[in-house]
């Protein structure tokens, strides 16, 4: 028992600080470790992951919403496109054969966390606002479709693909990235959670409890201290936490 409970608290807290920073989903964290350390089912990890992601990333976009660094209204367009083709994506890989990629969040987050490192993302707030509205509603529905279709059809690297397409194609600065994408994110894993509980029942209360009490935790904190930071000394700490993130759960899926 006591082993379990040092397991959730320590994949919840690491997916805490994941989604405050970065707005990376917990099921890229809580779901391995649950796995692979304590034998979970593997539908069943996934269901705790995401409902611990629904409060960490609901506390961790009222924080950025409070600093003002999240875009709700290209936000909400975004969500509908996310939500449409992930069901659409999830429908044509059933019909694949093997086109799975388990493995594609997990490297993904460590890329991601060396890109950070390397060439930091230091776009401003007002060359953002420039933008035509219009122009920025159908880069919105387009980047939408292509995340929710890819996480859809390979099944992982929700956050970070929205976090590599904000920053990279839509040109957000790294904290409104990160506040749009956990906003998107707490309805998305909402969705989730609520479809897996519905198919499978409730999960291990226990687990269930702590995990979304440490995630929630971490998310917090994380959250708090991104939106004092200096961006530069942000972008550094973000991705010296995704690659250390990404690096562990390579080991995890190892073990």
């Amino acid at each position: 028992m006591l082993t379990a409970m040092i397991v959730y608290i320590i994949a919840g807290l690491g997916a805490g600080i994941g989604t405050g920073l970065a707005g990376l989903s917990a099921a890229a964290v809580i779901s391995p470790m649950l796995i692979t350390f304590l034998d979970f089912p593997a539908y069943e990890a996934v269901g705790i992951a995401l409902a611990s992601d629904v409060l960490a990333s609901a506390v961790s976009a009222y924080t950025y919403g409070k600093n003002k660094n999240l875009d709700i209204k290209n936000g909400l367009i975004m969500l509908v496109s996310v939500l449409i083709f992930t069901v659409i994506g999830s429908y044509i890989a059933s019909l694949v054969p093997n086109t799975a990629m388990g493995n594609f969040s997990v490297f993904m987050t460590f890329l991601l966390g060396v890109k950070f490192i390397v060439r930091p993302v230091m776009t401003t707030k007002e060359k953002l606002a420039n933008k035509d509205a219009k122009t920025k509603a159908i880069q919105s529905i387009l980047c939408g479709i292509m995340i929710g279709f890819i996480c859809g059809f390979i099944g992982a690297g929700g956050g970070m693909m929205m976090l590599l397409i904000l920053t990279s194609v839509l040109g957000y600065e790294l904290k409104t990235a990160v506040g749009t994408s956990v906003f998107i994110m707490a309805f998305t894993a909402f969705t989730g959670a609520v479809s897996h509980m519905v198919i499978d029942g409730l999960p291990d209360l226990t687990a269930l409890i702590a995990c979304i009490l440490a995630t929630f935790i971490g998310a917090r904190v994380a959250a708090v201290f991104a939106n004092k930071a200096d961006p530069k000394v942000l972008n550094r700490v973000t991705g010296v936490v995704l690659a250390v993130l990404g690096i562990a759960m390579i080991a995890v899926k190892g073990f």
